[in-house]
């Protein structure tokens, strides 16, 4: 593939080609912002060639087309499998201008011609109603970054680079961007990757100087302050720097060869010297130049190129500003386009012929459409694993550490493929997943000190020793956009730290799924544990089960919330989601002792339909009930099961029906979602009118909203209602109201003649004071609580 081994990658020949293309990815660049019809300029130029309202930015584009042009040459002078990264915030037209140009776009979008009427429609369609995005985006060819929100892309090229031993990402990083938390922290990455087994990341920090309407930090320290400061973070910085392309072309191919050397001897020696087991010290390069480089110098008497106001669009030329016309043609003209383009509009052959070819494209990476790299996992049987629950409630286990059992043979049986992670800040042991310490280790490239140390190793399937939310998502989601599986693990009231990332990744996935080209890649696995009902020693700061709320928002389609309130149901929704595609799946699981209610056959039935009555705790038989119990997360049901354990203690006659739910957005109507519940199905479970008392692990409003179309509108909510502190688990959930005697409480007053039951009603609130009592003098919980246990109803 690309050019023979004759070419003169340094020669002024070479150089004035490259400098050709770039002009060239330049003047489509700007016709994307401006024009819709005349797009080289061949016919004197109309009020309706030009948009009404150009939208889009102009700033950051020249200085990432130079680099996307000088990264086409080390692809083609060494041969490599590089993509590229997009990282600024705005900036779509540098991959469909250079994707255009190569011809990728072309074969991805076949009415985009590459010819006068193509350049036509690609001018038009940019930031334009029905057309494309103005930042990289899933319909963008070679892309797997979403431009839109900042801060993700080094850890979105790193997630894509492990395991990938020949594959290296160019993550362009805007000034602007490496100012956010999230990428600041992502500088870290270089502790991740083991040059023996993986793929290489080159970071590429653009120093254009402006943001909006202010500098940018890092633009204005020195030299010698960015070598201090990622010389600090373990980086080897390689600098190039200027405003003069006659100077940049040949200092960048040499700054940039001498990388991929380095690069290429870091991998070398690891690879044949018995494997890397120390960080080696990675380059990156830090270009620096105007923004709004090659754009008008001035405009109305101010500073336009090399300020803040080249930011968008520089200057006011549009459909209704025909005045300003002559300064658009001047400007566009500068890049000379009839240098550049034959008679119909394509790039001139001498031009074309440095680009390169087949899937060494950046457009045409087939890691940027990984759907179609997808291996299956392995997966061991779950019931292997499932504990045996015949007696319900008999058993005590904590539900993240037999997960962790199962998650050891997933590891192992997937080993060969190199294919499945674990991603997670600092939590891997305190939620129980230990066990997979057995098989493998945490991938780590720094010094590892022993006895202190435990199961730190250079090469390692589980990635949690950053204490990043961000860091570890973004590792999982450049991790499965470039066609692998894994989970994210963390605690429920921190997921909320990336829950904007997730939703980025939700859009990602909504508009990937409009294009007809691109494959389905991987789902996101997303496990909250350490969970709102069980924080009672870290306290109120440490419980937020939000993110329930927040993703149902989204698109049916993509999102999943499972609440398995037991281990074989946890396993078995693990069973279902590893091999799944094209979902987020957010699990809330427990990681403390618990009672186990489910066997494995209930399980895959309560996972596989979404939800179930449970005959053994109803007292209904087939009649219709007096009141539905329905539970959705751990906590819930053990305070269900509880509740009705009393009600039929002291009333036997009470016919109750209980429902177990664990796909809770299975709650839906189907009008709404075609994987919900129809009315009669719904009415199936909940009755038409009866009392429903759902005990609910998160906010309460969620439930509502799945019961709001419904003809049921006898439903009393009982989930977390913003009451916290650090105190006794019990309490957590009397705090709440989420308690048994508050549930029984609430269903002999929903029920016909409530006055008849006030006996009842008061003896529950009695026990809540005495608990109230008991917890503040003992510090534990009434012992009739923690030594309660399930009896069978029958």
């Amino acid at each position: 593939m690309g050019l023979t081994l004759q070419v003169d990658y340094s020669s002024k020949t070479y150089f004035d080609k490259l400098d050709a293309y770039w002009r060239a990815t330049n003047y489509i660049s700007v016709g994307q912002l401006y024009l819709k019809d005349n797009p080289l300029l061949r016919e004197p130029l109309q009020a309706d060639h030009v948009k009404v309202k150009p939208i889009g930015h102009w700033g950051t584009i020249p200085g990432q087309n130079f680099i996307y042009a000088h990264l086409n040459r080390i692809i083609t002078k060494y041969d490599l499998d590089m993509f590229y990264i997009e990282g600024p915030g705005h900036g779509g037209q540098v991959m469909v201008s250079n994707s255009y140009l190569d011809g990728s776009y072309t074969e991805i979008y076949p009415d985009i011609t590459r010819d006068i009427a193509g350049m036509k429609k690609l001018f038009k369609q940019f930031s334009f109603p029905g057309g494309v995005a103005s930042h990289a985006a899933p319909e963008t060819p070679g892309s797997i970054h979403e431009g839109g929100e900042l801060g993700y892309s080094l850890s979105h090229g790193v997630g894509a680079i492990l395991d990938n031993p020949n594959l290296i990402s160019a993550v362009v990083v805007g000034d602007g961007e490496a100012e956010t938390g999230p990428l600041a922290a992502s500088w870290f990455s270089n502790r991740f990757i083991n040059p023996a087994t993986d793929g290489a990341v080159l970071p590429i920090l653009h120093l254009n100087g402006f943001k909006i309407s202010n500098p940018t930090i890092l633009s204005r320290m020195s030299r010698e302050e960015i070598t201090a400061y990622f010389t600090g973070m373990g980086w080897e910085p390689h600098f190039v720097e200027g405003s003069d392309p006659a100077l940049m072309h040949p200092a960048m191919a040499e700054t940039l060869d001498l990388i991929v050397e380095k690069i290429r001897d870091i991998q070398r020696e690891a690879r044949t010297g018995g494997g890397q087991t120390t960080r080696p010290l990675w380059p990156m390069l830090v270009f620096r130049s105007p923004k709004g480089w090659t754009g008008p110098k001035s405009w109305d008497n101010m500073p336009n190129e090399d300020s803040f106001r080249a930011h968008q669009v520089p200057i006011p030329a549009d459909r209704k500003h025909m005045e300003h016309a002559p300064a658009l043609l001047e400007w566009m003209n500068s890049y000379r386009p009839e240098e550049l383009f034959e008679n119909d509009g394509k790039l001139k052959a001498d031009i074309a012929e440095i680009l390169p070819t087949g899937d060494r494209r950046m457009g045409k990476n087939p890691v940027t459409d990984a759907g179609r790299l997808v291996k299956e996992l392995r997966l061991p049987d779950f019931r292997d694993f499932a504990l045996d629950n015949s007696v319900p409630g008999a058993v005590t286990a904590q539900d993240m550490a037999v997960l962790g059992k199962y998650m050891k043979d997933v590891l192992a049986l997937n080993e060969d493929n190199r294919n499945f992670r674990i991603f997670g800040p600092d939590e891997t042991m305190s939620n129980r997943l230990g066990p997979v310490f057995e098989v493998t280790k945490r991938q780590w490239m720094d010094a590892v000190k022993e006895p202190n140390d435990e199961f730190l190793a250079s090469y390692g399937r589980v990635i949690d020793s950053q204490l990043s939310e961000h860091q570890a998502e973004g590792l999982l989601e450049g991790y499965v956009l470039t066609g692998r599986h894994g989970f994210f693990a963390s605690y429920e009231a921190f997921l909320r730290v990336v829950d904007s990332m997730i939703t980025q990744h939700f859009k990602w996935l909504r508009k990937a799924t409009d294009q007809g080209w691109r494959a389905d890649i991987p789902s996101l696995n997303v496990v909250a544990t350490s969970t709102v009902f069980q924080q009672d020693h870290n306290g109120y700061t440490h419980q937020d089960p939000g993110l329930l709320g927040h993703l149902a928002d989204k698109k049916p389609e993509f999102i999943r919330e499972y609440l398995p309130a037991d281990a074989n149901t946890l396993l078995a929704v693990f069973d279902k989601v590893l091999n799944d595609r094209q979902k987020i799946n957010l699990i809330v699981s427990s990681k403390h002792p618990r009672p186990q209610w489910f066997s494995a056959d209930e399980a895959q039935e309560l996972v596989n339909k979404g939800l179930k009555s449970i005959d053994w705790a109803s007292t209904c038989g087939g009649q219709e009930p007096d009141v539905v119990f329905a539970s959705s997360g751990t906590e819930p049901t053990m305070e269900s099961l509880a509740a009705i354990s009393i009600l039929h203690e002291k009333l036997p006659n009470l016919k109750i029906r209980y429902v177990n739910v664990v796909d809770l957005l299975k709650l839906r109507s189907s009008k709404l979602d075609p994987r919900g519940l129809s009315d009669d199905e719904f009415e199936a479970y909940f009755t038409a009118d009866k009392p429903v008392i759902f005990a609910f692990h998160g906010y309460e409003g969620l439930i509502k909203d799945l019961f709001f179309d419904r003809r049921n509108r006898n439903l009393h909510v009982h989930g977390y209602r913003e009451n916290g502190d650090i105190t006794t688990p019990f309490d957590m959930r009397v705090l709440n109201q989420m308690d048994r005697f508050d549930l029984a409480k609430e269903a002999v007053l929903s029920l016909p003649n409530p006055e008849q039951y006030r006996a009842i009603a008061d003896e529950m609130d009695a026990v809540i004071a005495k608990h109230h009592a008991y917890i503040r003098e003992e510090g534990s919980d009434l012992p009739e609580v923690e030594s309660w246990v399930w009896k069978d109803l029958k």
